[in-house]
């Protein structure tokens, strides 16, 4: 039986990352998943919510779910922030017994951050990719606080050929971006940023990985500014990789 998933893009991922979502469905296309992108997609209305605007946050709320209610299959994001707002807000936004509540929760049920539902959902730590370079991880605060995901992520990065994965000092540490956080406490945000910056670069990773976008944008700013060596990937650009090299000596298989 094929397993279908519906995009659910993000406003980073759509506006700063393209090929975050590109390396999405080739990763899962790679695993057998059928991937479909629902047209119409809009912010999910957590900035408005997190703002305190929780009247502004239901209008698009409400248009998430008529993009995606009818849909089948698993919604997918590349964000544990968007995925846990739609899981544990919506229902929220809407009165207990209305149509927009059953929808909600309905479709919620079938919402998933991308490591998750590789680990949870397709139970596979091993994708088939390779990225021989020094590798640390920075764990996101929505991924661990929200989903629990401590040892998901850094499996799939042991399971990607050639990568060396070393420690990162205050792993789970926030990053200091927080979404609105940052732009209502920047002082206070760069503070923060700048010690994971300094552990980054004091960890002798080639490329810091984070499974967030909005962790992403951050801590690939922050280096930018302190010209640390250090690239900064999502995992799902990580987890794309290949040994074209070994494909084609394997018959392109």
């Amino acid at each position: 039986m094929t397993i279908r998933v519906q995009l659910f893009n993000t406003c980073l991922g759509e506006n700063f990352y393209p090929g975050v979502l590109r390396d999405m469905v080739a990763v899962l296309e790679r695993l057998g998943v059928e991937c479909r992108m629902p047209e119409g997609q809009t912010c999910c209305g957590q900035p408005f919510y997190n703002s305190g605007l929780q009247q502004c946050a239901r209008p698009p709320a409400r248009h998430w779910l008529r993009v995606f209610g009818g849909t089948d299959g698993y919604i997918v994001a590349p964000s544990a922030s968007c995925v846990g707002f739609v899981r544990r807000r919506y229902e929220g936004l809407f009165p207990e017994g209305s149509p927009e509540h059953t929808a909600v929760q309905e479709a919620a049920a079938r919402t998933y951050e991308f490591t998750e539902f590789l680990t949870r959902v397709l139970q596979v730590t091993e994708v088939g990719a390779w990225f021989p370079h020094r590798v640390t991880y920075h764990t996101s605060c929505h991924l661990l606080r929200e989903f629990g995901l401590r040892n998901e992520p850094k499996q799939l990065l042991r399971g990607v050929g050639g990568l060396e994965l070393v420690p990162l000092t205050d792993e789970e540490t926030c990053c200091g971006f927080g979404g609105s956080f940052s732009v209502i406490f920047p002082e206070v945000s760069k503070q923060i940023m700048e010690k994971k910056i300094q552990a980054i670069d004091n960890s002798g990773a080639e490329v810091v990985v984070a499974a967030e976008t909005g962790c992403l944008m951050n801590i690939h700013g922050g280096l930018h500014k302190a010209q640390a060596p250090v690239r900064a990937m999502h995992l799902i650009q990580v987890l794309a990789q290949e040994d074209r090299g070994q494909r084609q000596g394997n018959g392109g298989r």
